[in-house]
């Protein structure tokens, strides 16, 4: 029956998550008042692990922990009841223990409790010389031990243990950063996040098999890192489906990752859904006070991310990859403020030029920003970022503005160009484009002819009904729609007859090694002679020489568009450069 309770007893602490844990200024500050009150150098918070007395909180104590053999604390945790020791050397059982050989003389300890009435522990107090301890003391004793109890509970209860997993959360997992900072400031560790799977993964899991899918692979692989982990790291729940630990110190990050690949094998086979989920481990180095704990998190999350693109699902924090990431974040932040800004958002123009005639019979209107603290920013890096979020429709909304600006002005100048506009996929979702852009066509007075959509291949087949609606109902408009970047998508030619577009865009890839290149002169003449077929214009976007610019006017091209004939320019610039192409 003993046995069975300290069995029970053992199983109660291990639950807590306690044990090896980093010291924590809650506990602390209990067991510097206990030590107050007595007017002794030593206390300490002592946990009866199987072996052991392990110390979460001391004071005048070096070491972390003693053998549990002999100890005072074991039998407070044994009989959940408080002991008294006037001086160690009078008793039987303690004069030969460990603590008496180290010169203590004085302990008095209060049990630490749990609800279920099991012993954890001591809240003890110890002196270098024997006396009494009076019935305020000892009371005062028991008060705090209580609240070192209650401090237990609200770490376990309220917000600080996860209760599916049973492991310490994000909360606790940022406070115990916290304090090693600052008992162990300046050493160099390794922090490991674990995402147990893809989000579609989870997606397809809930909607098949409910909620208790997501909380089973919680449990599981919670299970499975306790047993992977190594003595002294203590593993976290910072996310829905994210663990993380801190290695010891002086772990090497490469043995640590091939530990860990291994690890993310035992993860699977340790779990039944392991043909349904694929976990990702991220590994980041940091100097502990050093760096903030949310930065902790954050480059944990990072390298994890970078797992998911490794063969082996174990990645080592990349400082670029994170830089990279962090940009993309702030540009995407920033543009906002950019679109409210009548400074940072403008509208250059390249010209698209006929090549039988060499004459100007257009351009295309391409968005710039010059960000006030970073300069200029390609499109090329910020538009890809902006076409997937919210700022999809303003973004295209400004450039509408800008550009029908511009042709309101060559129209009334009795200059019948052509501008064409690029769109995305977000542009197409909405279901009142085609209206948007009607009502801006109007509100600058601009012939509907006048404007060109320019939309690519994977954009109509991200909703291929919905889009193609819109793209009808603009083409009834009277707006002439382009296929942009034609030949690098993924639909069929059959499908793309059902876009109501008159204008294929050559990619700039099948034009850059034209001239040198038999090959690609076969496909694009393939592609041109096709496109005709179709009753599609052909306008060759990249054309860099004169040479080539020649060799597509043979093929049988209708425009080009590159550095051959012009640089993207500013507005002004574009019509300067425009007045010598009208009068000749």
């Amino acid at each position: 029956m003993a046995g069975q309770n300290e069995a029970a007893r053992l199983e109660a602490l291990q639950e807590l998550n306690l044990l090896d844990t980093p010291p924590s200024e809650s506990f602390d500050r209990i067991t510097r008042m206990a030590a107050q009150i007595f007017g002794l150098p030593i206390s300490a918070v002592s946990l009866t692990d199987q072996n052991r007395q392990w110390f979460k909180s001391r004071v005048g104590v070096e070491h972390w922990s003693i053998p549990r053999d002999k100890a005072p604390c074991a039998q407070v945790a044994e009989s959940a009841e408080v002991v008294l020791i006037p001086d160690m050397l009078d008793d039987e059982c303690y004069a030969t223990s460990i603590l008496a050989e180290q010169g203590i003389r004085f302990y008095a300890g209060a049990p630490l409790v749990t609800r279920e009435g099991y012993g954890l522990g001591a809240l003890c107090v110890l002196g270098t010389e024997p006396r009494e301890a009076t019935a305020e003391e000892m009371a005062a004793l028991n008060d705090l031990a209580q609240i070192v109890m209650a401090q237990i509970e609200l770490q376990h209860a309220f917000g600080r243990v996860d209760p599916i997993s049973g492991l310490p959360n994000r909360t606790q997992f940022l406070d115990d950063l916290e304090d090693l900072g600052r008992d162990h400031p300046g050493e160099r560790r390794l922090v490991v996040m674990i995402e147990l799977a893809r989000t579609e993964q989870l997606d397809n899991g809930v909607r098949v098999l409910g909620s208790d899918y997501v909380d089973d692979l919680v449990r599981q692989g919670a299970r499975t890192l306790r047993a992977v982990l190594a003595p002294g790291e203590q593993a976290y729940h910072v996310a829905s489906t994210k663990f993380a630990f801190v290695t010891a110190p002086g772990v090497d990050a490469d043995a640590c990752v091939a530990r860990l690949r291994a690890s993310v094998e035992q993860l699977r086979e340790g779990s039944r859904l392991r043909f349904l989920v694929t976990a990702a481990i991220g590994v980041a180095p940091f100097e502990t006070g050093r760096t903030a704990p949310t930065d902790v998190l954050r480059i944990a999350h990072s390298a994890a991310l970078d797992a998911r693109a490794s063969e082996s699902a174990v990645s080592l924090y990349s400082p670029w990859n994170d830089s990279l990431h962090r940009r993309r974040f702030r540009l995407l932040n920033d543009f906002g403020p950019a679109l409210t800004s009548p400074t940072q958002l403008r509208v250059m123009l390249q010209p698209r030029i006929e090549l039988a005639t060499r004459a100007c019979v257009g351009a295309e209107a391409l968005l710039r920003w010059r960000h006030p603290q970073l300069g200029e920013i390609s499109p090329a890096e910020f538009m890809p970022i902006i076409e997937q979020t919210a700022f999809a429709r303003p973004a295209t909304e400004r450039v509408l503005d800008l550009g029908l600006g511009q042709l309101a002005a060559w129209h009334a100048a009795g200059q019948d160009l052509q501008l064409s506009i690029n769109i995305s996929a977000a542009n197409l979702e909405q279901s009142d484009f085609a209206e948007t852009v009607q009502s801006a066509l109007a509100e600058h007075a601009v012939p509907a002819h006048l404007l060109e959509l320019e939309v690519t291949e994977s954009a109509v087949m991200d909703n291929p009904a919905h889009a193609i609606r819109q793209l009808e109902l603009l083409d009834a408009a009277g707006v002439r729609l382009a296929i942009d970047d034609f030949g690098t998508g993924q639909s069929s030619l059959a499908y793309l007859q059902r876009l109501p577009a008159k204008v294929v865009k050559l990619d700039q890839s099948f034009i850059r090694d034209l001239e040198d290149d038999s090959r690609e002169q076969t496909l694009v003449q393939s592609m041109i002679t096709l496109s005709h077929e179709l009753g599609y214009r052909v306008v060759a976007e990249g054309v860099e020489t004169e040479a080539v610019a020649q060799r597509l006017a043979a093929m049988g091209c209708d425009e080009g568009q590159g550095y051959a004939f012009a640089r993207p320019l500013e507005l002004a610039a574009f019509n300067d450069w425009l007045q010598p192409q009208v009068g000749s």
